[in-house]
Formats: structure tokens, sequence, C-alpha cells
């Protein structure tokens, strides 16, 4: 094994654990936001997001050990600077909401869209930077069928998860004890 492959394990395993650790905290936020009356919209495409998230991770690991994908250096690096970026974002993106911030879509009654940090000009800065991340990710290593297949499926996924989550904070179907 290549010292870029393991290079490019060891980024891809602290996406990972990123990824863990953020679960924690949407739990904590998910906890409070129940405890203030909130409760869960679109619970329906939950599984699928995460089962995705999951599959690009081992994608970009498969790919590059099965198919012997090359550290192509002048597509590697910008990749590196792009999910460097979008990670930036994604975590301007949990600051801005704050404890608002899950992984699930939680309405809670009365609050007020947030329209700070990146809000202020974007609804969904985060998918943004996800779908950014997911190529990026990818490409560090020309895992390209894995940037590829995410994109297409999150494209997909993204379809479903805004409407809702739109839905949702207009309070159109954001009814208590009706899943969405």
């Amino acid at each position: 094994m290549t010292g870029s492959v393991v290079a490019y394990l060891v980024l891809v395993l602290a996406v990972a654990a990123q990824r863990l650790a953020e679960l924690s905290l949407s739990r904590r936020h998910e906890r409070a936001a129940r405890a203030r009356g909130g409760y869960e919209v679109g619970r329906g495409h939950y599984p699928v997001m995460v089962a995705l998230h999951t599959a690009l991770l081992l994608g970009c690991i498969v790919e590059v050990l099965v198919a012997h994908r090359p550290f192509v250096p002048w597509l590697g690096w910008p990749m590196l600077v792009l999910l460097a970026g979008a990670q930036a974002v994604r975590v301007w993106c949990i600051r801005s909401l704050g404890e608002r911030w899950t992984t699930r879509v939680i309405v809670l009654p009365g609050a007020p869209l947030v329209a700070t940090g990146p809000y202020r000009w974007l609804r969904h800065p985060n998918y943004l930077a996800v779908a950014v991340e997911g190529v990026a990710l990818s490409l560090v290593h020309t895992a390209w069928l894995t940037a590829a297949v995410f994109t297409v499926a999150n494209l997909a996924l993204l379809r479903v998860r805004i409407r809702t989550e739109d839905r949702a904070l207009a309070g159109a179907s954001a009814v208590p004890g009706v899943p969405a």
C-alpha cells in the first residue's frame, strides 16, 4: 500500500470520526429540542440518508483499494482544498444553528428561521457543503465512480429532504404525531 493510500484512508477515517461526533451532538440537540416541544417530521428518509453517507465513506475506501485508484496531484490537491472549504462551511452551519442543528428534521413550534451565518445568503447551505464534500472527498484519490454514484443518489435524497424541511419550516405539514 502506497503512502498516498494510507494518507487517504486516514483522511476518510477522520471524516467518519467527525460524522460520529456530529451524530452525538445531533442527539443532544434533538433531546433539548424535544424537551422544548420539538417534534420530528420526514422520518422516513432518514435511514436512507444514513445509508448513503455510510456508503460514501465505504465507497471511497473500497474503490481506492480494489480499483487501485492513484493519487493524481493536479486533481487531488485542489479536491483536498475544496474538501477543507466544505468542512469549514459545515462547521459554520452547525455553529450558526446552535442547538437547533440536528441530522433530523426537528420542528420547534414558534421558533423563527435562522438568518445568521451562511443562512443569510442560502436557505440550505449545509446541503451544498455536503454535496461538495462528497465529490471532493472521493476525488482526492480519484474515486470517480464513488463521486458519481454519491452525487446522483444525493441529489435524489436532497430533493426529498429539502422539500420535507421546507414544508416543516413553513409549518405546512408539520403536525405533531403525523408522520411526514
